[in-house]
């Protein structure tokens, strides 16, 4: 399919076999610590109390990021029975449209993500009621500090730089996880929201993608396996 993602340079294909792994890490975790927590409690008798909040955590990972990868790749749902009555050029024009309407709500979006997270990691939060027009003036009671979350430990490979990063001065060091890392993922997952959708725009305008919406490819895919099995 026209629209369908390929990477044309070796260091787009590097990057997409990435996220491809980064994803499927994501979900072999969740699956991974599931099953284990299965067995202990039935097999054992016994649970891992953080097994709940750390799947919650890779579930949320997962979407955030599948989302930026399904405008990568062309895999969102869409109805596309206006753009199939009108030509090629209005094809990309109304594409184009859509791609600009998806912009102004993932800038919206980055603004939210990063005045949300940014407390929790000692920075600041920007100033401006829809969009960023600097950062505000925090006064140290402003920060929230080593925030933890409730049940997943801390792995104390990652004890020295996580304080380092997130532990204010003088603060007594904690046991668990800092809320900062497992947030990290929303301005993460918005900001590259925002990148694929500049490069879906880009894509468009060079006539290589027709749209932002996976279109009739999952009907193709079907047709495609019947004739297959046929064979």
């Amino acid at each position: 399919m026209s629209g369908a993602y390929r990477p044309r340079t070796a260091l787009g294909r590097a990057v997409h076999s990435v996220e491809e792994t980064v994803i499927a890490l994501l979900m072999g975790l969740m699956v991974l610590v599931t099953f284990v927590n299965v067995v202990l409690r039935y097999v054992f008798n016994d649970s891992l109390v953080w097994s709940l909040e750390l799947t919650l955590t890779l579930f949320a990972w997962l979407v955030l990021f599948g989302i930026a990868y399904g405008f990568k790749i062309t895999m969102h749902l869409g109805v596309d029975a206006v753009l199939n009555m009108v030509s090629s050029r209005s094809q990309r024009l109304l594409s184009l449209v859509a791609v600009a309407i998806c912009l102004v709500y993932a800038a919206l979006m980055m603004k939210g993500a990063w005045d949300y997270w940014a407390p929790f990691a000692n920075m600041a939060p920007t100033t401006g009621h829809w969009f960023p027009t600097g950062f505000k003036e925090m006064k140290p009671w402003d920060y929230r500090g080593y925030v933890p979350t409730e049940r997943i430990p801390l792995p104390e490979f990652l004890r020295a730089p996580l304080e380092y990063l997130f532990l204010p001065e003088g603060e007594e060091p904690y046991e668990k996880l800092p809320i900062a890392v497992p947030y990290a993922i929303i301005p993460f997952g918005v900001a590259m929201m925002l990148y694929r959708l500049i490069e879906a725009a880009f894509r468009i305008v060079t006539g290589r993608q027709q749209g932002l919406i996976v279109s009739h490819e999952a009907e193709d895919a079907v047709e495609e396996a019947a004739r297959e099995k046929d064979a």
